[in-house]
């Protein structure tokens, strides 16, 4: 039987506990992985047990809440807290999803935050995703046209035209999808993942784009669009609804559409 060994460094310790103040009755608690590259240690699981008669009805609150009030050291990324942005994305008991709309009492037991998987971890709940958005700027997240702008209106699209694009632009870029993808996983130097993927066949599908060709091209490749197998946690995953499986397999046809001519 094959044994797999975690590096020392890496295994996961036991951390401090933060008990809640005497006389608190409506307690929830929450796990959350801690690692400062500074101090040299392991990582580790602390927990905290707040007082829900005093805290916000989201994961976020929570996490705030212990940053504010318990544990000013523990480091992660917020901005909107309206699920727009895409900056609080994290495990949340398993399942990526963004802590800012994701409710507490979705969940009937511990809470247990971790960073996204399979990027590497800055510090704490907060994910290195220079990779990603470096894999973004390769699409080209932009109109590429050849022909000059019209001289007195800006470049005009049908209704029907505009609908194509519903389901791709509310993608926030959390990398909820891509980090949950097995493919992902094993191939990330060279397959682009879910969320880029769907962000791609958003310029492919836009009818003011002329660069339509190029893009196709550029996604011709075993690795950076085939290594999908169309396992679906992408779709499971997404905060936001969306379904990257079915962009993907869109962006498959098109390409199988011109070569059949």
């Amino acid at each position: 039987m094959v044994e797999f060994t975690l590096p020392k460094n890496s295994v996961i310790k036991e951390g401090k506990t933060f008990k809640a103040a005497p006389g608190v009755t409506n307690i929830r608690r929450f796990e959350v992985y801690r690692w400062d590259p500074d101090s040299g240690e392991n990582p580790r699981i602390d927990i905290y047990e707040i007082d829900m008669d005093t805290c916000g009805p989201m994961v976020l609150d929570a996490i705030l809440k212990i940053k504010n009030e318990i544990d000013s050291t523990l480091t992660f990324r917020r901005s909107c807290r309206e699920g727009v942005c895409g900056s609080c994305a994290m495990t949340v008991n398993g399942k990526n999803t963004l802590a800012c709309t994701k409710a507490i009492s979705d969940y009937p037991d511990t809470v247990k935050i971790f960073p996204l998987p399979h990027m590497s971890v800055v510090k704490d709940l907060v994910p290195d995703m220079t990779h990603f958005f470096a894999q973004y700027a390769s699409i080209k997240p932009w109109i590429e046209t050849q022909t000059p702008p019209p001289a007195d209106s800006e470049r005009l699209q049908s209704k029907e035209d505009r609908v194509k694009l519903d389901g791709l632009y509310e993608c926030v870029l959390c990398a909820c999808c891509s980090t949950s993808c097995p493919s992902y996983w094993w191939n990330s130097d060279r397959y682009l993942g879910p969320a880029i993927l769907l962000q791609a066949y958003r310029w492919i599908v836009d009818s003011r784009d002329e660069n339509t060709g190029e893009r196709l091209d550029e996604l011709e490749d075993p690795f950076k669009l085939y290594r999908c197998h169309t396992i679906m946690n992408c779709t499971d995953t997404c905060p936001k609804g969306l379904n990257p499986a079915k962009a993907i397999a869109e962006t498959k046809k098109l390409l199988t559409q011109r070569k059949l001519g």
